[in-house]
């Protein structure tokens, strides 16, 4: 039975292999993170099955149980880690003293037959848990809080609308392998890691695929996707935002340096909104954003913070464009007509546009569309 639910697990994980090399939606620098995360859930695997048909007192193969045991123990820890670096590949660069933690786990782990620290197998070739097995279910559970504060933490930070989701699966994780730690004779665990290896795949390939190429903002489908989710009363913003005379810098300078201004002017919005906002690349050179914040002068706020930083750019001898902008706030408390909203926002937007080709600056006060009782 156990050599079926081996296999079954190795042949899922090659599969799993084959679609990452082949998969055009997962983000390029993930797919390094995932490689290594197959990579290790296989030869753990491999030592677990090594561990289960060599436990069986035969004196002779003693040495390959315990060979088997330290890839085990000494890996298993690394699998949240892992899974952290998929989602953000670059916390290890800012976070290394996380991985002391591991590599206290590894030595002891390598000591373990000599000292009984994780486990020790006796002369009759026989499996018992170490003196200081906790020092591996520390460290498991200090790496896998590690993937879930981590998720969190960037999810907010980003304003990421698949963070419950991530959770959950960190969650799930956690659980099924736990079980193999209250009961050893449970080999539940890497069935657990290969399923939630396949989830992580379908969830960040969904991810990657509502990103922009060029900007790095979510995209028009993203954006389609959200709007859908807003839903009975709740209060929001809709913001739409145009480049000014797109078409004299592509004509001017060329398309490559309009793609530079699309990027640079992306990056001012994404900077310029706090958490409380999303940005989205509506579509060429026209970006839009959804908020949960209502605040009038809040929302003005935020837009001068990016018209200011533009201003700040066409200063220091950067030939970035103006930029036109509209909004519409809906108080809730009524029907919600997302698209009349955001018919407000786009007709505010060009209203502005009249104003900066007759010369005049997002500083003339026009009337902001507001909708509740």
């Amino acid at each position: 039975m156990y050599i079926a639910t081996y296999i079954i697990d190795l042949a899922a994980l090659l599969y799993l292999l084959g679609l990452l090399y082949t998969s055009t939606a997962l983000n390029i620098y993930r797919k390094k993170p995932f490689l290594i995360g197959i990579i290790l859930t296989v030869i753990i695997i491999v030592s677990e099955a090594g561990t289960v048909f060599t436990d069986n007192g035969i004196i002779s193969l003693r040495s390959i149980n315990i060979f088997c045991n330290i890839l085990g123990f000494a890996l298993t820890p690394m699998i949240p880690i892992v899974l952290t670096t998929i989602f953000d590949r670059r916390i290890l660069g800012t976070h290394k003293l996380l991985l002391v933690p591991t590599l206290i786990n590894i030595v002891a782990t390598v000591l373990s037959p000599l000292f009984r620290f994780i486990f020790y197998v006796d002369v009759n070739n026989q499996y018992m848990r170490g003196d200081y097995f906790f020092i591996f279910i520390t460290v498991y559970i200090i790496n896998f809080l590690f993937l879930v504060i981590s998720t969190l933490d960037v999810g907010k930070k980003y304003n990421y609308p698949i963070m419950r989701k991530m959770v959950a699966l960190s969650l799930f994780t956690i659980i099924g392998t736990s079980i193999q730690l209250v009961d050893p004779l449970a080999y539940s665990s890497w069935h657990c890691v290969t399923l939630s290896l396949f989830l992580y795949f379908l969830l960040m390939s969904e991810f990657d695929s509502s990103f922009d190429t060029l900007t790095g903002l979510y995209n028009r489908a993203a954006f389609d996707k959200a709007a859908k989710q807003i839903v009975g009363p709740k209060a929001f913003s809709v913001i739409i935002l145009d480049i000014n005379d797109f078409k004299s810098v592509n004509d001017t300078y060329g398309h490559d340096y309009g793609d530079t201004v699309i990027k640079a002017v992306a990056a001012i919005i994404r900077e310029s909104f706090n958490k409380h906002y999303t940005c989205y690349r509506f579509g060429g050179d026209e970006f839009s954003i959804i908020g949960n914040e209502t605040d009038q002068e809040k929302i003005e706020h935020q837009l001068r913070t990016m018209t200011n930083t533009l201003a700040e750019m066409r200063e220091k001898g950067n030939p970035l464009p103006t930029v036109s902008y509209g909004y519409s706030i809906f108080r809730g408390g009524e029907k919600l007509n997302f698209h009349k909203n955001l018919k407000d926002a786009d007709d505010q937007m060009y209203h502005f546009k009249k104003l900066h080709k007759a010369g005049a600056t997002h500083e003339t006060t026009v009337p902001v569309s507001v909708h509740d009782t």
